[in-house]
């Protein structure tokens, strides 16, 4: 029997501004360890391998939360599951600001994944409390701040460690985080359940989901190394991949309530969003580690030799574009269509990428296409999360927007290593310095993946309404 449910009470801004505040707060704190990577290797006596496994491990828990916070903020309630999913956050913040061990940290780590969850949460509270036209300029707020906070706390997390202590490049944001969540839980009424919960859970398709992502990331990390040299390891860890993503996808099509719905991925709106999505961040995650490397590169050599507060510097251009493009992708959503936002992101993309292959002897040139990116990259990704959260039936909002996430992990993942494999196979023996021919072939490599998106594209639809 079905309870009759009062209609959800409308929001102002102050409660999507919370939101917005939470986001920019879980981005910085998704984003300290990578650029201060060498000193915490420094500091906690870690090998390479022990490197790896840390800048993958946050990637690795936040891909596998992120369809299931989706899924069940449509089963239970959006504004519930994130306050406790923010508990957790908080938790790892803390573990990771005290710890004083790498094992200590991976924990902290594989706590603070639940972070990326927070965003399909708060697409369905938008979209359950807001009209559609509203609700797409919030998303693309939401979302424009979650990458903010990314850049910001890419840009400040090396000056706190250094200034102060890698202790406090956790504990910072993770206090923000806390004071964000305190503003939602205040300023967002509670959303109603938007299924029943007498399916069950579906625990053997989460096991699968995890055993195939944690799969996944291993091949991605190891492969540069193994690939050369043992090449038996990387095929069986590529059989076990296959294996796990039969089992899932067997398992997830005869599940009564699957974890991730296959018959979702299937409709055309939600798997050309995946698609567009994860061939984006593959060309966007490609310079987002080439031009650090290049700006760190030697002067005596074709780089800059630019120290970590100046890369900041460098970077922060690209920062305050990624700000701006979440809102002006939600608005453009709304007036002109996800089909002419995402061509005009690809085109701009395109355009920052061929300009970094062609010039790159000035800092400016690499600010300038950085920051072209950057603003690309929020108006393609904001776009294709606003037409998925818009496509599909409200209470499908959460585990839609969690696909479209998860590719944009993916995305990132799969260009940063080939980013890091590209750099390694061009320097010399004996020599730090890669060849600069390598940052040519990586930035042409990313524009022609992006210029692929057209043909996808294509077949989006042209009108608003999508």
């Amino acid at each position: 029997m079905t309870a009759t449910l009062a209609p959800p009470v409308r929001i102002g801004r102050g409660a999507v501004w919370a939101l917005g505040l939470l986001a920019l707060a879980t981005g910085a704190l998704e984003s300290v360890v990578t650029p201060t990577l060498p000193l915490l290797q420094r500091e906690l006596d870690m090998s390479p391998s022990e490197g790896a496994l840390l800048s993958i491990v946050l990637l690795i828990t936040g891909a596998l939360i992120t369809p299931v916070a989706g899924k069940f903020g449509d089963r239970y309630g959006g504004k519930r599951v994130l306050i406790r999913l923010m508990a957790v956050v908080a938790t790892g913040g803390l573990v990771s600001a005290l710890a004083p061990s790498l094992p200590v940290l991976l924990l902290g780590q594989v706590l603070q994944g639940a972070m990326v969850g927070a965003l399909p949460l708060s697409f369905i509270l938008v979209r359950k409390h807001l009209p559609a036209g509203d609700s797409k300029v919030a998303i693309g707020a939401v979302s424009g701040l979650f990458v903010g906070g990314g850049m910001a706390g890419t840009l400040s997390a090396g000056p706190v460690a250094e200034g102060l202590s890698r202790h406090w490049m956790f504990a910072l944001p993770t206090i923000a985080v806390i004071g964000a969540t305190i503003l939602v839980n205040r300023l967002m009424p509670h959303d109603p359940p938007g299924r029943s919960d007498d399916a069950g859970i579906d625990w053997a398709g989460l096991v699968l989901l995890s055993g195939t992502l944690v799969t996944l990331m291993l091949v991605l990390a190891l492969a540069p190394d193994l690939a050369p040299r043992q090449p038996l390891v990387l095929g069986a860890l590529v059989v076990v991949l296959a294996a796990f993503v039969t089992g899932w996808t067997a398992v997830e099509r005869r599940a009564a309530s699957p974890m991730v719905d296959l018959r979702m991925l299937a409709r055309p709106a939600v798997w050309k969003s995946c698609v567009l999505t994860f061939v984006i961040c593959v060309g966007t995650s490609v310079p987002v580690y080439l031009v650090p490397q290049l700006f760190a590169v030697p002067a005596d050599a074709y780089g800059f030799g630019a120290g970590a507060t100046e890369i900041g510097f460098f970077l922060l251009p690209g920062a305050v574009a990624a700000s701006l493009a979440g809102p002006i992708g939600g608005i453009g959503a709304r007036r002109f269509g996800s089909r002419a936002v995402v061509t005009a992101g690809i085109v701009i993309m395109v355009t920052g990428l061929t300009s970094l292959a062609t010039v790159h002897t000035e800092v400016w040139h690499l600010v300038v296409g950085k920051m072209l990116i950057a603003l690309a990259n929020g108006l393609c990704v904001t776009a294709m999360v606003t037409r998925t959260a818009t496509s599909v039936e409200e209470s499908d909002t959460g585990i839609a927007t969690s696909l479209v996430l998860v590719t944009r992990v993916l995305g990132f993942a799969v260009g940063s290593q080939a980013s890091g494999a590209i750099l390694t196979a061009a320097t010399p023996a004996g020599s730090d310095v890669p060849a600069e021919s390598a940052f040519v072939t990586g930035f042409v490599m990313a524009s022609v993946v992006t210029a692929l998106a057209l043909l996808v594209v294509r077949t989006m639809s042209k009108g608003v309404k999508e």
